[in-house]
């Protein structure tokens, strides 16, 4: 049985991991006949909003006790993750990817990305593992790895980011998947477009789909 690596970044899409995307891709995994472990950085986030106001609140949360909901609290820390014990690698998205495993909404192109974070993308492309990435998190994975290609889907900004970046960005649209054969790196768009939650089932099932193809 295949096993994948799924990355959260909190619990929530405007302050940590997108849910739908989050579920999905677990449902997927499960529904492809392989395995997971959840992880997640043992860090705090970088603030926490209000979902119905979309205002900043005044309180701390963890990333790792925050994803531990999506995770039904069977989660790691990020920091003990282990590249040989794992097929795959995969990121959904939520701002959660851009603000606490990454600086990717505050600093673009520039953003530094987390120790954790970065350690296991780059175990995986040593390791000539496959990573998969939604949403936003594709731009994360652009800054580790120099010159892949990926997708967000048709957000010029964040797309010029990623190019800036020494990657190229190919637009793409709802389910697409943008595979990058050289560096086994499999992206899609989901709530990166105007998406539905069945938007969200096929964009994470595709990616899913490619990548266990890649470990036939």
């Amino acid at each position: 049985m295949k096993k994948f690596a799924v990355v959260l970044s909190g619990s929530g899409v405007f302050d940590g991991a997108e849910i739908h995307e989050a579920t999905l891709s677990l449902l997927a995994i499960a529904q492809a006949g392989a395995a997971y472990e959840i992880f997640a950085p043992d860090i705090q986030q970088h603030h926490v909003i209000n979902h119905i106001t979309g205002e900043e609140m005044n309180e701390t949360r963890n990333v790792l006790i925050e994803s531990a909901r999506i995770a039904r609290g069977k989660i790691s820390p990020l920091s003990s993750f282990d590249a040989t014990a794992f097929d795959a690698l995969l990121f959904p998205g939520g701002f959660g990817a851009a603000k606490n495993l990454s600086t990717l909404a505050f600093e673009g192109a520039n953003c530094s990305v987390n120790m954790d974070v970065k350690k296991a993308i780059k175990a995986m492309l040593s390791a000539k593992k496959p990573i998969g990435a939604l949403c936003i998190a594709p731009a994360v994975v652009a800054r580790v790895i120099q010159g892949v290609i990926v997708t967000i889907g048709q957000d010029k900004g964040t797309a010029e980011a990623i190019e800036a970046m020494g990657a190229t960005h190919l637009n793409s649209d709802h389910g697409e998947v943008v595979e990058d054969s050289d560096n086994l790196v499999y992206t899609t768009p989901c709530y990166m477009l105007d998406a539905t939650i069945l938007d969200i089932y096929n964009g994470a099932t595709n990616v899913v789909t490619a990548i266990m193809d890649s470990l036939k």
